[in-house]
């Protein structure tokens, strides 16, 4: 049995964003963004997911930036 949305669930992994974060940009609990991605999400709804995932991924790069320029 294969895993629904494994391109969210890598992508995510990749940019090093951890689950819950898009959970919370999407302002609900990381426990039903769990459940959500048990059915494959659509293409409208992953696309979303992603600029989450690219603009979290952005905003821990500018954190780490500010953190190595102190």
């Amino acid at each position: 049995m294969s895993t629904c949305n494994q391109d969210i669930r890598a992508i995510a992994k990749e940019h090093g964003v951890m689950l819950w974060e898009i959970a919370e940009r999407l302002n609900i609990t990381d426990g039903n963004f769990s459940r959500k991605l048990r059915r494959e999400l659509s293409a409208e709804q992953k696309a979303q997911i992603i600029e989450i995932i690219q603009s979290v991924a952005a905003q821990h790069a500018e954190q780490s930036t500010a953190t190595a320029e102190q």
